[in-house]
């Protein structure tokens, strides 16, 4: 099966870089023009894309959820749902973002809490949908979302291997384009709970699908290993200031981490080479200042029988290496030598063919 996927023309596979989501979710703190600033940053530090959440609250929580007292120091309004609303775009605010970030070159989507959200945003035109771990067992939700025939994005956080296959089996027959993340659901989680040999696990499950590594660590390197492990989409949560108020702010990425992020993981995909096992030109100089070859260990005249002490093995490595030392040994020297001075094949009356047939072709 296929393992692809194409987000506004950019193609995630296993031979691609890395597909970077820069997660802002409410860390705009329900500004428009915080929002706009973090999307600039965001392509500023390479980012493919910026995610925001959407909600329709009224519609997601229970009446007594909505109206319970919210008393962290996070709050923006005296009650849960009240908070809610106070970081919630509206349709016309979605559009303009949407619109701004297509005129800086960067794609926009979003996550779906409930259907009304996920049809707004299918209409406005989102590229790709994003479902939070929240909803893994939401198996009713993801299908309304994968009808859209847009590529979805799932994160796995709190949920079991049969959680996630229940999730799969359920999509696939809809909608082929499916990014499964690992995630856990910590924030941010210890780093024993981040499980990252997950990525591994899921590429082997399910081999219809792009596996992606939502990380919730406060840090870059373990984007690395999961990318190393297999990850061809990274999300990581972002914001211009962790001192903003936010729960998610303090675990976000600043525009210096995630600039080294993506910087890191296109060095990685780069490093990984073919393969194949070969010299480089940049090893040239280095090579042949720290080699060896084969010379004389003493002045030696022609017709003596080569020993193994008359035969030194010395740096800079400019000429026969010393795996022939002891197609040498033995031989007799056809014209006299010089201390230092290096063999050549000529000096036992050889030629290169058949030395190196001698020794196995090296």
């Amino acid at each position: 099966m296929s393992r692809e996927l194409v987000i506004d023309g950019v193609v995630i596979n296993d031979a691609s870089d890395a597909y970077v989501i820069a997660e802002i979710g409410q860390n705009h703190e329900g500004d428009m023009k915080k929002c706009m600033a973090l999307f600039d940053a965001a392509k500023q530090c390479g980012a493919h894309s910026v995610k925001l959440q959407k909600r329709n609250n009224k519609k997601l929580y229970t009446r007594a959820y909505y109206d319970q007292p919210y008393n962290s120091e996070n709050a923006y309004a005296p009650t849960y749902g009240e908070h809610r609303e106070k970081l919630e775009f509206n349709r016309a605010q979605y559009v303009e973002l949407n619109q701004y970030a297509k005129s800086i070159g960067i794609t926009m989507f979003s996550t779906a809490w409930d259907y009304e959200s996920a049809d707004l945003l299918d209409d406005i035109g989102m590229p790709c949908f994003k479902v939070a771990s929240g909803d893994l067992k939401t198996i009713p939700l993801v299908k309304h979302i994968a009808r859209f025939g847009k590529p979805v994005i799932v994160s796995t956080g709190g949920g079991a291997m049969d959680d996630v296959r229940r999730l799969y089996d359920a999509i696939m027959p809809i909608n082929s384009q499916l990014c499964i993340m690992q995630c856990t659901s910590g924030y941010p989680p210890p780093f024993e709970e981040l499980n990252i040999k997950v990525i591994d696990t899921f590429r082997r499950e399910f081999p219809g699908a792009v596996v992606g590594f939502s990380s919730h660590d406060s840090g870059i390197a373990m984007a690395l290993v999961g990318y190393m492990l297999g990850a061809r989409m990274v999300e990581k949560h972002f914001t211009l200031n962790r001192a903003w108020k936010g729960t998610d702010q303090a675990f976000s990425l600043e525009p210096p981490g995630l600039r080294r992020m993506v910087r890191d993981l296109k060095r990685a995909r780069i490093s990984l080479g073919d393969g194949v096992k070969r010299p480089y030109p940049s090893e040239d100089a280095p090579l042949k200042k720290m080699g060896k070859k084969l010379v004389a260990a003493r002045d030696i005249k022609a017709g003596e029988t080569l020993k193994e002490s008359d035969i030194a093995l010395k740096s800079p490595g400019d000429g026969l290496a010393p795996y022939y030392l002891d197609y040498f040994i033995g031989k007799k020297l056809k014209s006299g030598i010089k201390e230092d001075e290096p063999f050549e094949f000529a000096s036992i009356g050889a030629s290169e063919g058949e030395a190196a047939e001698a020794v196995g072709g090296r």
